[in-house]
């Protein structure tokens, strides 16, 4: 078996990312190279829970601002990120990878009820786990949920994979002497507000010690790279000297 950096991780894809160059919905040739990668790593014995977004449907805050209660416009986009964890549970199982959704909100008719212990028992046994509806209350993002998860069944990394392949100085879009960090600190993160994560997720990750490393899924490839360890994206955690 293929030596990895990490033994069990939790990779969070933005629900763009899905989308592909269609920007809206589900591109199924990008979801069908990201399951095939996911299959790689469960072949390289490595444990996957996967957190997906649903910003390539609705996004609670930025969709709803000002038009609906806020609460509301959340629940729609926990649907949101249910829905594409139910895509990406189909096309993984067309892999021949079993997989299993568990969702935050009770859907017991499509989903399993997110239960910690079981969704361990899962990894344990080689199954990839989706955790869906993000972590079943507003006001939090998606990317606090995957560190949530994360914490919760012990994982090693997270794995961020984005439409950007690092962490910039500023947004590389709108200046070009952005700088690209390899490393950066928690600190550092949340005190130049770099947009890794929110505040309430980089909180988390750096109050739980769990490092995350940021990249691109442009090239689900990338995934593979991380998990053997290769210098791919930013790596984000508490001392940079280690």
């Amino acid at each position: 078996m293929e030596e990895v950096k990490y033994k069990r991780v939790l990779l969070k894809i933005s629900g763009e990312a899905l989308a592909g160059d269609k920007h809206f919905g589900l591109d199924f040739e990008m979801i069908g190279k990201v399951a095939g990668v996911i299959k790689k790593a469960v072949d390289m014995g490595v444990q996957v829970g996967v957190v997906i977004g649903a910003g390539n449907f609705w996004r609670g805050a930025k969709d709803g601002g000002g038009r609906m209660e806020r609460t509301r416009a959340d629940h729609m986009g926990m649907l949101g990120t249910a829905m594409n964890c139910l895509a990406v549970a189909d096309v993984l199982e067309q892999h021949g990878v079993p997989a299993r959704v568990q969702t935050a909100l009770e859907i017991r008719a499509v989903a399993e009820p997110y239960v910690r212990g079981r969704a361990i028992h899962h990894l344990e046994k080689g199954r990839v786990v989706i955790f869906g509806c993000g972590t079943g209350n507003p006001f939090f993002s998606t990317d606090t949920a995957a560190v949530l998860r994360a914490a919760e069944i012990g994982a090693d990394v997270i794995l961020l994979a984005k439409n950007v392949d690092g962490v910039y100085s500023a947004d590389p879009a709108k200046n070009p002497d952005a700088v690209k960090y390899d490393v950066i600190t928690y600190d550092e993160v949340l005190a130049q507000r770099l947009a890794v994560m929110d505040s309430t997720a980089s909180s988390l990750a750096m109050d739980n010690h769990i490092p995350v490393l940021l990249f691109a899924l442009k090239d689900p490839e990338n995934i593979i790279r991380a998990l053997r360890g290769e210098k791919i994206g930013t790596i984000v955690k508490e001392d940079t000297t280690k």
